[in-house]
């Protein structure tokens, strides 16, 4: 069995400076929108624009995506260094280990940045591969999904489930005819996963039960 981990949000505990370089990027078209972690998982969604289409309430134009795209990473980057890894991240990836479960890490987080972060956290090793996005501007993951499991070249007939925190997960995993698990801690409220039919942990720890139980 092979479990494919998402990153942020997931084994990576960023939702904190995410909410923030949401704001500093919402600050550079309006003055008068903020939101917190609530209001994050109230309206988080991919592709990511769609998602500043919500929370302003009308189409972002080309210019202004372009702004908001910047500053978010900008900010984002700045701040990199007070998130860490999930509290429970590494006794999860050991407890798959200990399980015989072969894992990898699949990002829509920028594939340069991804590695060298994800080597820093001790976590790299435990990995068949690290996969991030060449595309910055938040699309969905079905695609790098399907392109991490021509890099795996798994076995034939291995049961493989995705582990991550969005619906965009959920989706990229139904749209390739792999299992998911949606982790409650991320970037949605706990009804609004688990309206998606799709087994929700409340720990990482959690999820690796619930996935060898699919």
């Amino acid at each position: 069995m092979h479990l494919i981990w998402d990153w942020n949000g997931t084994l990576f505990d960023d939702l904190h400076i995410v909410v923030v370089g949401v704001n500093a990027s919402l600050a550079t078209v309006v003055d008068d929108i903020a939101i917190d972690d609530d209001g994050y998982r109230d309206h988080y969604r991919r592709p990511v624009r769609e998602f500043y289409d919500t929370l302003l309430d009308r189409p972002v134009t080309d210019d202004e995506w372009g702004v908001i795209n910047v500053r978010f990473h900008d900010v984002y980057f700045d701040l990199i260094d007070r998130a860490g890894p999930n509290p429970e991240a590494h006794a999860a990836v050991q407890a798959a280990n200990e399980r015989s479960l072969t894992q990898s890490i699949l990002s829509m987080w920028t594939h340069t940045l991804l590695r060298p972060t994800v080597v820093r956290h001790g976590l790299a090793d435990h990995m068949l591969a690290v996969r991030g996005s060449a595309d910055a501007e938040g699309s969905i993951k079905t695609d790098l999904l399907r392109l991490h499991l021509d890099e795996l070249q798994l076995p034939a007939g291995t049961k493989i489930v995705m582990v991550g925190d969005t619906f965009d997960d959920a989706n990229a995993a139904a749209d390739v005819g792999v299992g998911a698990v949606l982790y409650d801690g991320g970037s949605h409220h706990r009804e609004a996963l688990e309206a998606t039919g799709v087994p929700v942990a409340d720990t990482l720890c959690h999820a690796v039960d619930l996935a060898i139980d699919l």
